[in-house]
Order: structure tokens, then sequence, then C-alpha cells
């Protein structure tokens, strides 16, 4: 990877390469080159995650092995992609896909100077990797893309599992009734985030096809705002 890999990809991508739900709901915040050279860094990230940022991802990065090969399902904003990079080390492979060009080439600006990481452009709902990973994970995705996205991204993670490996799944959650945080994201979702209200009445593995195939624990944190969802392929015939 080098800053000529970054310069070559378009600066803003056409609109007819991308989910239609990308360009319609989430332009201003992922596919405008100058709105995401704001949004890109982990102040964004600590105020819209109500000072949580910190907790979340060391939860996050605890169940990232050193030495693993991991795939990064979506660019996230802030220090988190080459925070999981590290942690992974030199020993194992990091691979980052977004479906947003603007999205691949921050990836490529976090990593430049980390030779075991790559960075594709690829939309994970359609995307068969190829290949089996130790973990696999999605940091805040699944509350941003509609219902049949969910499913989609949801196979195609779990798929891209080697046996005993962990699919890593870090989101919204159903917060408790004393919560107040939870009323003014409703409010939030209505306006902003329309297709999140479905973290909220499903569990994650529901959007999974074969959920028996797989070991299910999950933490939640804040008052039930946010999940972590770990899923384990279970060794041996499925």
């Amino acid at each position: 990877m080098s800053q000529t890999a970054i310069a070559a990809l378009p600066a803003r991508p056409k609109n007819s390469d991308l989910p239609p739900y990308l360009v319609d709901v989430y332009s201003w915040a992922y596919v405008d080159p100058v709105h995401v050279a704001w949004l890109d860094r982990d102040l964004t990230v600590r105020v819209l995650l109500f000072g949580n940022d910190r907790r979340l991802r060391r939860a996050y990065l605890d169940e990232i092995p050193a030495g693993s090969k991991l795939w990064q399902v979506a660019h996230v904003y802030g220090s988190l992609v080459r925070r999981v990079a590290d942690k992974v080390g030199r020993g194992g492979r990091f691979l980052l896909t977004d479906v947003a060009p603007v999205q691949v080439a921050h990836g490529l600006g976090k990593l430049v100077d980390r030779p075991w990481a790559q960075v594709l452009v690829r939309d994970a709902a359609i995307w068969r990797c190829g290949t089996e990973f130790d973990r696999v994970g999605s940091f805040f995705l699944l509350h941003e893309v509609p219902d049949a996205e969910k499913r989609a991204v949801v196979e195609r993670m779990l798929a891209a599992l080697a046996p005993g490996g962990k699919a890593l799944f870090l989101d919204y959650h159903r917060p408790a009734w004393w919560q107040p945080v939870g009323w003014l994201l409703r409010g939030v979702n209505a306006l902003l985030e329309p297709f999140a209200y479905a973290m909220w009445q499903h569990e994650i593995w529901h959007f999974a096809p074969h959920p028996e195939r797989f070991t299910w624990r999950k933490r939640t944190f804040f008052g039930g705002i946010y999940q972590l969802v770990v899923a384990e392929r279970r060794v041996g015939p499925d």
C-alpha cells in the first residue's frame, strides 16, 4: 500500500456505484469527501457514543488475539482500524473492506505503514471473500443498513469464519426502560437512522441464516444502549 494507491482512488465516487440506501440516507456522513474529512476523528466517535467509545473499543479489541487473521467489515471513523490492525500485529493479517471508495481512501491513509494490512473496495452484502478468517468484525455497521442488507452482511461474515473462529458485532441494542438516552435515540433514529430500530426489535442472531451452527454470547453496555455479540463457529460438521 502507498500514498500513490490512495491518490488513485476517486475522490467522489459515482452514486450509481453505491448502494441506494447509502446515497439516499447517509451520503452526507459517508460519501461526501468534505464531510468525511471533518467527521473522521476520535472526537466524533466519542460524542456519538456518549463518551463510551474507549470502553466499547476495549471490549472489541479484547476479543482479537495477536497474530490472528481478521476481516474488518467497513471502515470506522477515528483510530479504531489502526488499533485493530496493531492488535493483529505483524504475525497476522488484517483486511479492511468498505463499499465507499472515499472510506477506503481514509482507511488506506491510516494503514499505509502496516504491511500486514490490506484495504479493498467491497460491498460486504454481496462479496464472497473466498477465504477463512479467525475473526470477522463489524463496529456499528448493522444499524445503518436495511434489514435485507443486515441479513446479507451477517451471512457473509459468518460464512467467512474458520472452524472455531468468531464474528464480532458491536452495535446498538434496545435500551433498558430507565435509560434516558434511549428516549433521545428514539428521536435521532426517527430523523437520521431509519434502519436502526430493527436492532431494538431483534437479536443479531435473528439475521443469521443458520444460527444453530454457532455459539452466541452477548454483553450489553450503558443501560442496554450498546451490545457486543460474539458468534463462534462450532468445530465439526455443520
